[in-house]
């Protein structure tokens, strides 16, 4: 691939990402979901960072994540999200991503790189057994979205007046 460039995403991306992400998101069977805007990422970014793969100014492939760490192992990069666009697959573009974020980590002296994959999601959990990753049978997400939040904060914080005034 002649014209192929990796490099570190910048604000200005924010749009090209947002559409890609919700490429994803319909693959995954939840573009619905999707509540993210270039804006909230323009007010979110220092939370996270990205690399970009890109061909002839076209973004077509990026990998977005961010530092977190770990009670068992320290700090650690959790990789959110890599994607390239479906006519760009098979060219190595995931492969690039996916060693520059390794680089990251390494430089960054991380003790673990993780993300997730979805169980029915049979050409990327093949892509990552490529490069030997262990992946996990054993943990499920639990995820608790703005409403959940905020939903549990009433009902315990009810029980917990409650139990006070009583």
């Amino acid at each position: 691939m002649k014209n192929l460039i990796i490099r570190k995403g910048t604000e200005k991306d924010f749009p090209a990402i947002l559409e890609l992400i919700k490429e994803l998101a319909e693959f995954e069977k939840g573009l619905e979901q999707v509540t993210n805007s270039a804006e909230k990422m323009q007010k979110e970014k220092k939370l996270f960072q990205f690399y970009v793969a890109e061909i002839d100014g076209e973004i077509i492939g990026f990998a977005l994540y961010f530092f977190a760490y770990f009670t068992w192992v320290g700090k650690s990069l959790y990789l959110d999200d890599i994607y390239v666009k479906e006519d760009y697959r098979g060219q190595k573009i995931g492969t690039k991503l996916l060693k520059k974020i390794f680089e990251v980590a390494k430089k960054e002296n991380c003790s673990r790189v993780r993300w997730q994959v979805l169980d029915w999601n049979n050409p990327a959990i093949k892509f990552y057994e490529k490069s030997e990753v262990k992946i996990s049978k054993e943990w499920l997400n639990c995820d608790f979205d703005s409403k959940g939040m905020k939903e549990f904060l009433e009902r315990t914080w009810n029980k917990q007046e409650r139990a006070s005034t009583i």
